[in-house]
């Protein structure tokens, strides 16, 4: 294995879609076919392949770690996996097919880069498998890629692939996507998942693990305007650095470098950087992600959770949002109480102000809400804030853009939230 992937930064990649399609198996076999499995986990699985009589391990064993799934036979939260290949470096979250589940499958797509979507070539396109495509469509998931799982238990039929391919391209669009790739695979048997199938000569597109190695990692962040909310103020407590006053985060988008002009919001506070550190090194400039600690020319009043940014790309300031909130509490929303919204670093007091429609995830038609939203249900509301908030349009920045509902009695997650800008 060379060290080419040393120089790219590694792809989050979630996987998406109903029970029993595959997720775990697929992640297994490319753990197996990658080298990427201890010696000891490996020896492990040879042995049970030889007491059960089997010809191919059970590579599900490999990610269902807990005694509950493998009791059931389902994934029942989100597992990391790390690994390589010859290209690259991946962090892969495993994440549950079943609807009860839906929320691990919102967490796990939240920060990927990438999301594969499995189909089970039987069955075909069920309404798992379209919500957890809305859901990574509204979480402006960048890379989309459909393994249509299970071929050699169909003979590899070529019409039922273009069948299930069709229905996703037709769908993909109406959601405003673009067509995904759609590679016919066993996980199972390793078909046109690390190498070729010989068995589907007809499909002349590359393997999962090409397309993967090909998908845009989270570079483009550096691209986009500076964007770094504030964690903390460091002041130490020392005689020698009793002057020192510096805002420590990590950068989300954009960089910045001593110099630089920038702006403290939702105040809108300008000065200049004076002095960036990562750890105890000065540097002269660093980009997203990292974590930094910037020294400024000024005074200012700053504090956790305000967010430092771009004054020529400026962020939105408001009290009032329209967001869509993927609703993931076993109990409904209540508009009659209070809710907390956790954006960036910091926590606001909030009410929704109007439910203003559902998400059909079947025809993709927006539908009258009647007051309700319910576990697993996408909604578009207005939200009234508590304090000004600066944020972007989630199209635009995911880390800006984004936020999570919480109870405030109890600090749960309710509700995984998108904003579409400022309400009216």
């Amino acid at each position: 294995m060379n060290d080419n992937h040393i120089l790219r930064a590694p792809l989050r990649v979630t996987t998406a879609g109903s029970v029993d399609d595959g997720k775990s198996t697929l992640i297994g076999r490319l753990l197996w076919d990658l080298d990427a499995v201890p010696i000891d986990q490996r020896a492990n699985l040879e042995r049970d392949m030889e007491r059960k009589g089997r010809t191919i391990p059970d590579f599900a064993l490999l990610t269902d770690g807990l005694l509950a799934e493998r009791e059931q036979g389902i994934t029942v939260d989100v597992a990391y996996r790390y690994f390589a290949s010859p290209k690259r470096k991946y962090i892969v979250a495993d994440v549950p097919g079943h609807e009860q589940y839906t929320r691990n499958m919102a967490t796990g797509a939240s920060r990927a880069d990438c999301a594969v979507t499995l189909i089970d070539a039987r069955r075909g396109v069920t309404v798992q498998t379209r919500r957890h495509l809305c859901i990574s469509a509204l979480l402006n998931v960048r890379t989309q890629i459909i393994a249509v799982n299970k071929m050699d238990l169909i003979g590899h039929d070529l019409r039922r692939f273009t069948t299930i391919r069709d229905e996703i391209a037709d769908f993909s669009q109406r959601l405003g996507r673009a067509i995904p790739e759609t590679v016919p695979i066993s996980a199972l048997a390793g078909e046109n998942v690390v190498t070729k199938s010989g068995e589907m000569s007809w499909y002349d597109g590359p393997p999962l693990l090409d397309l993967l190695d090909a998908a845009p990692g989270e570079s483009y962040r550096a691209e986009l305007p500076l964007r770094m909310p504030v964690q903390g103020v460091n002041r130490p407590q020392t005689k020698e650095y009793h002057d020192f006053r510096g805002y420590m985060g990590r950068i989300e988008s954009g960089s910045v470098e001593v110099g630089q002009k920038i702006s403290v919001y939702p105040a809108g506070l300008s000065t200049v950087v004076t002095g960036i550190y990562i750890g105890a090194t000065s540097v002269q400039r660093a980009e997203a992600p990292t974590s930094v600690c910037i020294t400024v020319a000024d005074e200012l009043d700053v504090s956790r959770g305000d967010l430092i940014a771009d004054p020529a790309n400026a962020p939105q300031v408001a009290r009032r949002l329209s967001a869509d909130l993927v609703w993931l509490d076993r109990a409904n929303l209540d508009m009659r109480r209070p809710y907390l919204i956790k954006h960036g670093a910091r926590t606001h007091q909030a009410k929704v102000e109007s439910l203003d429609n559902l998400l059909d995830i079947t025809t993709l038609s927006q539908i009258d809400a009647e007051g309700q939203l319910a576990t697993n249900e996408i909604g578009r509301v207005t939200l009234r804030i508590g304090t000004d908030v600066p944020f972007d349009l989630y199209e635009d920045n995911r880390a800006t853009g984004a936020f999570v509902v919480l109870d405030p009695a109890t600090n749960a997650t309710l509700a995984g939230g998108i904003i579409r800008g400022a309400a009216a």
